[in-house]
């Protein structure tokens, strides 16, 4: 066991490889694939395998150097602490940090779109903006009530979005077995369309739905042997979404056309229910939208807590540290988070929303590519992960290449929320020089 593995921490190493895996997995495998087959095809046609796997190609090069960076460091907690220590420039990880804040607001407020479409209309048909706004109400009350995810819950979670998808490429399968569906539809392109431009455009959305896997660096000092384990859990979890993304995306190609899958706000339901192998429409979508919910919920608790965070850190404005007596959780950093998600559900629409979190994260990927290659000259004494530099090398330019192909809409999106966040921390800023001056000397 290296000196890293066995250093004392106030937390205990609980989390073994299998239940790390599970972790990353659970945080991968969610709510994007459920809700985005539908905008994806409308950019590629019925390649919906294509930009899935290069976006897993992508992410695997980010993932990388969080690899190296985690285990190096396995208490610095994550992209903002990265960028602090490789370019000691606090303003920069603000950014990283703010950057990572917007996008978890961001994806709650595309989830709660995504809530609201088809899969709920299978139960209740209300319009879509109104029900978004109400779910990430009661999300608001839920995570205000004190929510505690435990390893154990996450697993649950996991096996209940996994069932789902595997149900979608197993109907599918016996669809196949019967002679209906067309395969062909899988090497089809929208018409006019350049297959590589629109696999690289598919790529920005398909991308969405690997993200996550950066949430994990938070809990590598509750992992045992981190430096050996980590890596392990980490690029296996990315490689296995990405394969049942790509099953998925070849299941919903032979079961449905684009054009019809482009119009659904709830996919992969229409393609269970195209499938015609009986699976009750109300039991896939009870299980699509168990996996959005969970997924917003959880997106929620991260946003509003790493809000009170930088608040308590003077990094945003003080009032967003104030919590309910009782309860103890942030109220005025859930009340915040959640008023700016609503706002973005009434302005945005899924595809939009999706790619900001993307851009916004792309941002945060780039500085810790970058950081791996800095931080290469700070040795350590404990024995880590290391990365081939040509990987984070490939890691910056993936996601420079990435950002270019952004619309002026998202990037609008995306400084929107910086431009807010820069102006809330220059007020926080100013509040905490002026307390200091109003402290007398000498005391």
């Amino acid at each position: 066991m290296s000196r890293a593995d066995a250093a004392p921490t106030k937390l205990a190493r609980k989390i073994t490889g299998p239940l790390l895996y599970l972790f990353i997995l659970g945080d991968v495998l969610g709510a994007g694939i459920y809700a985005l087959m539908g905008e994806l095809s409308g950019e590629v046609g019925g390649a919906l395998w294509a930009p899935l796997t290069l976006a897993l190609l992508l992410a695997l090069l980010t993932a990388g150097s969080y690899a190296e960076l985690v285990t190096k460091y396995p208490r610095a907690g994550g992209a903002a602490v990265f960028a602090e220590r490789a370019f000691g420039r606090p303003l920069v990880s603000f950014l990283v940090g703010f950057s990572m804040l917007a996008a978890g607001v961001t994806s709650a407020a595309g989830l709660a779109l995504a809530f609201s479409g088809d899969y709920l209309a299978t139960f209740v048909d209300v319009p879509v903006v109104p029900a978004a706004v109400v779910f990430l109400l009661l999300v608001a009350c839920l995570n205000a009530r004190g929510i505690s995810e435990s390893l154990k819950s996450n697993v649950v979670m996991t096996v209940v979005e996994l069932t789902g998808l595997v149900t979608v490429i197993a109907v599918v399968a016996v669809m196949f077995g019967r002679g209906d569906g067309d395969p062909g539809r899988v090497t089809q392109f929208p018409d006019g369309a350049s297959p590589a431009l629109a696999v690289l455009g598919g790529a920005i959305l398909a991308y969405y739905s690997f993200v996550g896997f950066e949430t994990s660096a938070n809990v590598v000092e509750e992992t045992r042997n981190p430096s050996r384990v980590y890596p392990r859990a980490l690029f296996g979890a990315l490689i296995t979404a990405g394969v049942v993304y790509a099953l998925v995306g070849i299941a919903s190609s032979i079961a449905l056309p684009a054009e019809e899958l482009s119009q659904s706000s709830g996919p992969l339901l229409a393609v269970v229910a195209a499938s015609g192998v009986g699976v009750p429409d109300w039991l896939f979508s009870l299980i699509a939208l168990v996996a959005v919910a969970n997924g917003a919920l959880l997106t929620m608790i991260m946003s509003s807590r790493l809000a009170f965070g930088m608040a308590e850190q003077g990094l945003l404005p003080g009032a967003l540290s104030r919590v309910l007596p009782n309860r103890r959780t942030p109220w005025a950093a859930i009340v915040a988070t959640t008023a700016v998600a609503m706002v973005l559900t009434v302005i945005g629409d899924l595809s939009t929303l999706a790619e900001t979190v993307v851009l916004l994260l792309l941002v945060v990927f780039v500085s810790t590519n970058v950081a791996v290659l800095v931080l290469r000259r700070d040795h350590v004494e404990h024995d880590h992960f290391r990365v081939w530099t040509f990987v984070p090398v490939l890691g910056v330019a993936s996601c420079v290449l990435l950002l270019t192909q952004q619309s002026a809409t998202v990037w609008l999106f995306a400084a929107i929320l910086l431009g807010v966040g820069a102006v809330l921390h220059v007020v926080a800023k100013k509040a905490g020089a002026h307390r200091n001056s109003d402290i007398p000397a000498g005391r």
